[in-house]
């Protein structure tokens, strides 16, 4: 090939990527679901700005300007709120009662024999699961609510010390309004998701999420700019990059298990006699472990704070828990913290991924692993591959998980650090998602896809 024909072919490679997203909103039907998923974001976002009856915004407004970073589980529900939560808006709980309830599923259908068969039946079963994940997030959504307008009452343990009220009226009626609106605000982010994954492009939960995320960014990269200058920002910039690069580096790494079929004659039609692979990702647990790690680390601070002795002289449990868990700058803070994300990786990972039952199905259908024999012995050997797949897992877990606390300890940057934890994890893995589903309805329609 000519110098000449190199040049062209990277030329044409450079304008494949950006035809592709002209191609993208030329499809009709494709385009129709792009622009419904944005005006659903839309639609979204300007919810996290309406306030809920009964505060007042100006006074949410002036504490939330003299209020100290947030951190553990309030950080994180105002993380995923995008900031909504903070400001009492009629989105405030955002889509966090809808994970809880998903998480609090999955794990019990591992416990509970009705759920564990509904995951076997099917559509059918998927369908119940999810009707049940609706029912108690609503359940969820009113205890929240009711947990969020009593901090409302007492804003200084949101806000600090400095804030003193919030609410324009304490009523019993105002209250019930309150906890009626917060949920009826949760019930319609949740069915926003469900339309953006029945209508729109992408995983309509997980893009409400990822827009939250994303919402909070410029504010917080703007911040470090006023806190410690040009250079420390552009610093910030460079290495969220490389911290981007390596998140989808090894969100995308993943161990392949060959698998063989056999020829079988089912009638008169031949089956099997196929190869394909079992895909065993690096982090095959995703963001759920730091989840798990935050909410159980921010309980004790929460008791602590209820139990706090306004004349200055608390009890000698509530002094320990404020001042070994209050500050997630401490070295002891983050030992704990890499403990429980390793843990509960571990915990996750083998409730999630059963090597007993892929193996069971792989020996029903013919299936084999080259060099193992069918059955017990493919079990075990999927168990040793998986375990040692999961500990480079989670000590990466761990390590993006402590970035935002090293951020804050070295340049004073906000726990809502954005290339770190939960945010940069949650909005690589979703955009890698979303552009998946894209190319593939680009590539049913005879298209080039975004990835070459």
């Amino acid at each position: 090939m000519t110098h000449l024909d190199t040049d062209a072919v990277c030329e044409r490679r450079d304008t494949t990527l950006l035809s592709a997203f002209g191609r993208a909103f030329r499809t009709p039907d494709l385009r129709k679901k792009l622009l419904f998923t944005l005006g659903i974001i839309a639609l979204y976002r300007l919810g996290a700005h309406v306030p809920t009856p009964g505060v007042s915004y100006p006074a949410v407004q002036q504490c939330q300007a003299n209020a100290p970073a947030n951190t553990g589980f309030l950080g994180l529900a105002n993380l995923f709120s995008g900031g909504a939560l903070l400001q009492l808006s009629i989105f405030a709980l955002g889509i966090m009662p809808y994970i809880t309830a998903s998480i609090i599923v999955q794990l019990l259908t591992v416990v509970i024999p009705r759920f564990e068969t509904l995951k076997k039946e099917g559509q059918a079963g998927q369908a119940k699961m999810t009707q049940y994940t609706r029912y108690l997030t609503i359940g969820l959504a009113v205890l929240q609510s009711s947990t969020l307008i009593t901090f409302a009452q007492n804003p200084s343990a949101l806000f600090g010390s400095g804030c003193t009220s919030i609410l324009v009226d304490e009523s019993i009626t105002t209250i019930l309004i309150m906890v009626l609106t917060l949920t009826a605000g949760t019930g319609l982010v949740m069915w926003l998701g469900e339309m953006i994954t029945d209508k729109g492009i992408g995983n309509g939960m997980s893009i409400l999420i990822f827009t939250s995320i994303a919402a909070t960014f410029p504010g917080a990269l703007w911040m470090i700019r006023q806190q410690n200058g040009w250079a420390t920002f552009l610093a910030v910039i460079a290495m969220g990059f490389l911290i981007i690069a390596a998140v989808v580096f090894v969100e995308q790494s993943q161990r392949r298990i060959p698998v063989q079929y056999a020829k079988r004659m089912v009638g008169r039609q031949m089956y099997g006699g196929t190869s394909t692979y079992i895909p065993i990702k690096v982090n095959m647990a995703g963001v759920i472990p730091v989840i798990f790690a935050s909410s159980l680390l921010a309980l004790p601070m929460m008791v602590a704070q209820f139990n706090q002795n306004p004349t200055g002289q608390s009890a000698g449990w509530v002094t320990w828990i404020t001042t070994n868990l209050a500050d997630p700058g401490k070295p002891g803070y983050m030992m704990l913290y890499t403990a429980m994300i390793v843990f509960f990786t571990f915990f996750y990972v083998s409730i999630t991924f059963n090597p007993e039952e892929v193996a069971d199905n792989m020996k029903r259908y013919g299936g084999f692993i080259p060099g193992i024999r069918a059955g017990r012995p493919t079990a075990e050997y999927l168990q040793y591959v998986l375990t040692r797949i999961t500990v480079p897992g989670a000590i990466y877990l761990a390590i993006i998980s402590l970035i935002p606390l090293i951020a804050i300890a070295a340049i004073n940057a906000d726990v809502n650090f954005p290339f770190g934890g939960t945010s940069i994890l949650i909005i690589v893995g979703v955009g890698l998602e979303t552009v998946k589903q894209i190319e593939a309805q680009l590539h049913q329609r005879r298209y080039e896809g975004f990835l070459r």
